[in-house]
């Protein structure tokens, strides 16, 4: 199971760093992001979609003409529509959320910056996402990319993940934690 994901991943890779290159080459890198990006939540918002790139029971052709038609729709750019017509065409469609992170973190890596994952109870405005993103800044020393995520199950707060640390300020988090201590005393 560890070598499955380790394949994936250097697949992911791959792919990634040659998206990369073109997109570098093309002076498109924030262009195939901003893609890339809109890909991904739509994967997280559309179950059908996820089971698309998943499927191998869809032809190679009818896998290539559906992600072909959501990129139109969705008004992907064209280095970013032929890029999804070749992972399609090659049946790679199931390393796609991979290829998306691989390629986010080379872009945050050649700008010097660190991404956070931040999931929160309720969508952040405008003023709250760039406070926020000044708050990591000083407690990280870099510049920081949010990458939002909303789980209305927190109830309230906040989970921010960078790397691998992991900071939970939830109501969620708070509330089982009350009611463990509540267990233990009584």
């Amino acid at each position: 199971m560890a070598s499955e994901a380790t394949g994936v991943a250097s697949l992911a890779e791959r792919y990634a760093a040659a998206l990369f290159e073109l997109a570098d080459e093309r002076h498109v890198l924030d262009a195939v992001a901003g893609d890339l990006r809109e890909l991904r939540t739509m994967l997280h918002e559309s179950q059908d979609l996820a089971r698309l790139l998943r499927s191998p029971v869809l032809s190679r052709e009818d896998q290539a003409k559906a992600v072909a038609a959501l990129s139109e729709r969705a008004g992907l750019s064209d280095l970013t529509r032929d890029f999804l017509g070749v992972v399609a065409g090659n049946r790679r469609l199931f390393a796609v959320p991979a290829m998306i992170e691989a390629y986010l973190n080379q872009l945050a890596e050649r700008r010097g910056e660190v991404t956070a994952e931040v999931t929160t109870a309720q969508p952040l405005n405008e003023t709250q996402q760039n406070a926020l993103g000044e708050q990591l800044r000083r407690a990280l020393g870099r510049r920081v990319t949010a990458d939002l995520r909303v789980d209305p199950s927190l109830l309230g707060g906040m989970i921010v993940k960078v790397g691998s640390r992991m900071i939970d300020g939830s109501l969620k988090s708070r509330l089982r934690r009350l009611q463990l201590a509540m267990k233990g005393v009584g």
